[in-house]
C-alpha cells in the first residue's frame, strides 16, 4: 500500500525525498532477505539555524544538519531495533543485521508487531506545514538584537538580560513498513524568544516571552516580543509572600497547558497498560465538568502538532477525547492498544493538536468571577504523580482582590489532586495560547491549598 503524498518542493533545504524513500526501501528489503517476518523503517532529517544574542552581542550561533535512519524488525513476535546516521550501503546492511541479531535474542511478546494494515494512511493530506524561511545568520542576529533592544529600552527597571534567541528549522520525515506503506512529509518550525531581568529596591525578577510558528510570517513582531518580556519581568517586582490559605486559583493559559499535559500523560497507553495512571479504567466516566470538551485536530493547517500519520503510519483523525466532561478515549499506539485489548488511536509519538473548550469570557472576566484568589504564572518542581493524581508544585503569580490584581506573590506551594482540579474547573477563558500542540485558555479552579514558608 503506497500512500498518496502531496507533491511539494523538497529541494529548498536540500532534502532528498527520493533518496530517503530509496533508503527505506533498501532497509525493508534487507530485513526480508535476513528472514524477518515484518519490518518498519524511517528516515528523519533536520536542518536549521539558531542564534542567541545577549546585551546586543552574539552569544552563540549554530548551524545544524542532522539525519538518521532506523529499522525495527520482527521475527514472529520477537523485536529488534537499530539506527545509524550513515546512509551508505555498508552501514545500511550492518544496521539491519544488528536489528536482526537483537530480535533473535529477545523474548516473545505477543503484542510486538506492526500496526493493523487497515488503519494505515491511504491518502496523506497537505497540511501546509512546510515554509522554509531561508534566513541567513546576519539577518537572524539583527532580529534577535531588535527583539532584545526593544525590551531593554521599554522600561527603566530592566537592568539586565538573559538574551534573545531566534531559531529556524526544517525537517523531513519518511516512514515505510512491510505492509506496503510508504509516506513522507516536510515541516518547518520557527521561533523567537526573549528573557529579561527587572530590578528595583525590592530586588530582581526575570520573565520571558516567545513566539513560534510554522510560517515565519505568523511570528509576532520582534519588538512586541521584547516589550512583552519586559512587561512581565517588571510586573513581578515587589513580590510578597502569602500566608497559608485555601483559595480559588487561575492558571494562566501558558501554565494551564501543563495541566492539560498531565491529562495527556494520564490517558497515554504506556502509563495505562503499566497501571501507572489515575485514569485507568475511567472510560465512560465524568472527569471534568459537563461543559468541558477536549478534542484532537491532527489535520489543522499549519498546526504545531499536525501530522497526516503517526509514527507507525496509522492515519490520524479528528476525534473527541472528552465529551460533556466524560472521558471517551485514550491516546494509544498499536502496542499499548494490544496490551489493553483495544485498537490504536493513531497516537504513536503523541497527540496532535489537542484543544480544550472555552467559555466566552476574557481573562479579566475570569478574575472578576474569582473575586479574591490567586493567579499562577509560573510553576516549578516535579511534584506531580500521574499514578495517584497528587499535585504539589512551587509557584509564583499575583494576588487578586475584588477581581483586580493587587500585587505579585512568590515562593509558595500549590497542593491538590489532579482529579479534584479537573472537577473543580469553574470556567476556561477565551485567551487561547496556540504556541504548542496543546491549546487552552486560562483555567479558573474552585479551590486549592496555598502553603507558604
Amino acid at each position: 500500500m503506497t500512500s498518496k503524498t502531496p507533491a511539494r518542493d523538497s529541494d529548498k533545504h536540500g532534502f532528498d525525498v527520493d533518496r530517503s524513500l530509496e533508503v527505506v526501501e533498501t532497509m525493508l528489503r534487507e530485513a526480508r532477505k535476513r528472514g524477518a517476518s515484518a519490518a518498519e523503517a524511517g528516515v528523519s532529517m533536520e536542518a536549521g539555524l539558531s542564534v542567541n544574542v545577549r546585551l546586543g552581542e552574539v552569544d552563540t550561533l549554530e548551524h545544524n544538519r542532522d539525519k538518521a535512519l532506523g529499522i525495527t524488525v520482527y521475527f514472529g513476535h520477537r523485536k529488534g531495533s537499530a539506527s545509524t546516521s550513515d546512509f551508505g550501503a555498508t552501514a545500511i546492511r550492518e544496521t539491519v543485521q544488528a536489528a536482526c541479531d537483537i530480535a533473535r535474542y529477545t523474548e516473545e511478546d505477543p503484542c510486538a508487531g506492526l500496526a493493523d494494515p487497515e488503519r494505515l494512511a491511504s491518502d496523506i493530506p497537505d497540511l501546509d506545514l512546510y515554509h522554509p524561511w531561508g534566513i541567513d545568520a546576519e539577518r537572524a542576529i539583527a532580529i534577535a538584537r531588535e527583539c532584545e533592544a526593544a525590551g531593554r529600552e521599554s522600561d527603566g527597571r530592566i537592568h539586565n538580560s538573559e538574551g534573545a534567541a531566534l531559531s529556524s528549522h526544517d525537517g523531513l520525515r519518511v516512514y515505510g513498513n512491510s505492509h506496503g506503506f510508504r509516506g513522507h512529509y516536510l515541516s518547518s518550525r520557527h521561533s523567537l524568544s526573549c528573557t529579561l531581568i527587572g530590578e528595583d529596591e525590592s530586588g530582581m525578577q526575570r520573565d520571558y516571552w516567545y513566539t513560534v510558528a510554522r510560517h515565519p510570517d505568523d511570528l509576532e513582531d520582534p519588538q512586541a516580543v521584547g516589550r512583552e518580556a519586559a512587561r512581565r519581568a517588571v510586573a513581578r517586582l515587589g513580590a510578597r509572600r502569602l500566608e497559608t490559605c485555601q483559595v480559588p486559583v487561575i492558571f494562566r493559559a501558558d501554565v494551564a497547558r501543563g495541566l492539560l499535559g498531565h491529562f495527556v500523560r494520564a490517558i497515554s497507553g504506556s502509563n495505562l497498560y503499566r497501571k501507572a495512571s489515575f485514569l485507568l479504567d475511567r472510560l465512560g466516566q465524568p472527569i471534568f465538568p459537563g461543559s468541558v470538551r477536549i478534542d484532537e485536530r491532527p489535520h489543522l493547517l499549519r498546526g504545531l502538532g499536525s501530522a497526516p500519520f503517526d509514527n507507525e503510519g496509522v492515519a490520524t483523525h479528528a476525534r473527541d477525547i472528552v465529551e460533556e466532561g466524560v472521558l471517551k478515549g485514550y491516546a494509544l499506539d498499536s502496542y499499548a492498544a494490544c496490551r489493553l485489548g483495544m485498537t490504536t488511536t493513531g497516537n504513536a509519538g503523541g497527540v496532535h493538536n489537542l484543544f480544550i473548550s472555552h467559555d466566552e469570557v476574557s481573562f479579566d472576566d475570569l478574575c472578576r468571577h474569582m473575586g479574591t484568589g490567586l493567579i499562577v504564572t509560573e510553576v516549578m518542581g516535579q511534584g506531580v504523580n500521574i499514578v495517584t493524581g497528587d499535585y504539589s508544585r512551587g509557584a509564583s503569580g499575583f494576588w487578586v482582590e475584588n477581581g483586580e490584581i493587587r500585587y505579585p506573590v512568590e515562593e509558595f506551594t500549590l497542593a491538590s489532586t489532579l482529579p479534584e482540579m479537573f472537577r473543580g474547573i469553574q470556567a476556561i477563558a477565551n485567551d487561547l495560547d496556540r504556541r504548542a500542540s496543546l491549546v487552552t485558555g486560562s483555567w479558573l479552579i474552585d479551590q486549592m491549598t496555598v502553603a507558604s514558608e
